[in-house]
């Protein structure tokens, strides 16, 4: 196995989600699955942990599938990128044939990439994609900048902010 390095990530720009817009779009994602799911129904959904988890309930849930594995990558540590992820836990679910992979970002696309070594046949679907990953995926909603740090609900606390001009209204 090569040897994994962190490499940090200097985002200039901020994307927070909220709750909503998170089942919202993760919804969406699930219609955008819904035609493929009719015509050859999913065996099951492998959630990428962690981040996938919350996004795959929602899919789950839409589509009506109650088969959920599990995949644990680390790829961040402390808002570092480590490359290459590491595998904590595979997920069983054979070379994929017919499994959904719901995961909440595609980045660089190297868990991505990991997860298609393990799961050839598998498609694979994210809620937000960047252009270094988004080839990587089969099915994703909204595509952010690579220089784009995304916010999940699970990441934050309401609290102030400095307004975009730097200049604060009070």
């Amino acid at each position: 196995m090569a040897k994994q390095t962190t490499s940090p990530i200097s985002p200039t720009k901020s994307f927070p989600v909220t709750w909503e817009e998170l089942h919202r779009n993760a919804k969406a994602l699930a219609w955008r699955l819904h035609d493929i799911h009719e015509k050859t129904p999913f065996t099951g959904v492998v959630a990428v942990t962690r981040g996938g988890l919350v996004p795959t309930t929602i899919v789950a849930r839409e589509l009506n599938i109650r088969l959920i594995e599990t995949a644990c990558i680390v790829a961040y540590d402390n808002r570092a990128l480590i490359t290459p992820p590491k595998l904590i836990k595979p997920p069983q679910a054979g070379d994929g044939s017919g499994w959904l992979v719901v995961d909440d970002l595609v980045d660089s696309g190297e868990t991505t990439k990991i997860l298609r070594e393990l799961l050839p046949k598998a498609h694979f679907a994210a809620l937000y994609a960047k252009p270094a990953g988004k080839a990587q995926a089969d099915t994703f909603i909204t595509e952010v900048s690579q220089d784009t740090w995304i916010y999940f609900p699970w990441d934050m606390e309401p609290q102030p902010i400095m307004p975009i001009s730097g200049t604060p209204g009070l």
